[in-house]
């Protein structure tokens, strides 16, 4: 297969994105050659190639046709659309699950602003101006943006902004910097795009890539439960078990009052799950990952 004909999907070079990006590409049954090339890395047995670059350009890079196809955060394909008008092309082909975080806005604790109504005619730091006025202007409310490119958290205390719009995992860094959360902008997560218009020479390995890609998802999402169960609260049973509508019911040798209970749960299985089946008289109770899984 020529170059021409080889899909090209932009990835993430260093950081968190890159990391879970590569491991559902080797989930995805991909199998990467080693080279030289620090921007480019080809696949062995799918006729695909990974552009690596910053995680800021990959929406850029799609767009323009460099690449087809792009894993990227939400936060940086939004925000990079609200500053370029022929970003808007883009389109979301899957929701990827992993690299979650939330863009929300933050002021000082012991401070006036606690709504989003009080950050009228104040000033804000962040590294998403776009995203963050945009928010702003559908709620009504006006406010100067001091843009960033890091270190956004320390801005109040410096007096260089009166509050923050910043991405939040654990809300740590602002509880260190005596800030608190009053308002979510964005729940974000990684994403596949992809540009119009992509060859049709590329539409079957493009297919074949987003359906092991949804496959990768679901089996992360999904659980394996065996159990034993008494035949006789066996729908109580079937009601805890969390997102399954028929389990694999089996005989148990050598015992009449009891069943083998096999169920693959599309939800997520708590310690809670498992006192709750414990208390209706299951036991031996097992839970196992999927490696993999195709509807």
């Amino acid at each position: 297969m020529s170059a021409g004909e080889r899909l090209i999907v932009a990835v993430q070079k260093k950081g968190r994105l890159a990391e879970g990006g590569f491991d559902l590409i080797k989930r995805a049954g991909v199998k990467l050659a080693y080279g030289k090339d620090e921007l480019l890395r080809k696949a062995e047995n799918v006729a695909l190639d990974l552009m690596l670059i910053r995680d800021d350009d990959i929406p850029s890079f799609v767009a323009s046709g460099a690449c087809d196809y792009g894993i990227v955060g939400e936060n940086v394909l939004y925000e990079a659309q609200s500053r370029t008008e022929r970003l808007q092309s883009l389109e979301i082909v899957l929701k990827l699950g992993f690299a979650r975080c939330s863009l929300k806005l933050a002021a000082p604790k012991d401070g006036p602003i606690k709504t989003v109504e009080d950050l009228q005619g104040r000033s804000i730091a962040t590294s998403y101006p776009g995203l963050t006025a945009k928010f702003l202007a559908e709620r009504g409310v006006e406010a100067e943006m001091v843009e960033m490119g890091g270190s956004v958290e320390v801005a109040p205390r410096m007096g260089v902004a009166d509050a923050i719009c910043d991405l939040v995992s654990t809300g740590a860094t602002l509880e260190a910097n005596g800030l608190a959360a009053f308002e979510t902008v964005l729940d974000s997560e990684a994403v596949l795009v992809r540009r119009s218009n992509v060859a049709p020479a590329k539409a079957d390995i493009a297919d074949l890539l987003t359906e092991r890609f949804k496959g990768v998802i679901a089996s992360r999402q999904t659980k394996y439960i065996l159990l034993n169960a008494p035949r006789d609260r066996l729908e109580e049973v079937r009601a805890i078990l969390p997102g399954n509508d028929a389990p694999t019911v089996a005989p148990v040798v050598g015992r009449e009052d009891v069943v083998a209970v096999h169920a693959v749960c599309t939800e997520e299985v708590f310690w809670s799950t498992l006192e709750k089946l414990k208390s209706v008289g299951a036991r031996s109770i097992l839970v196992m990952p999927i490696e993999k899984m195709m509807a």
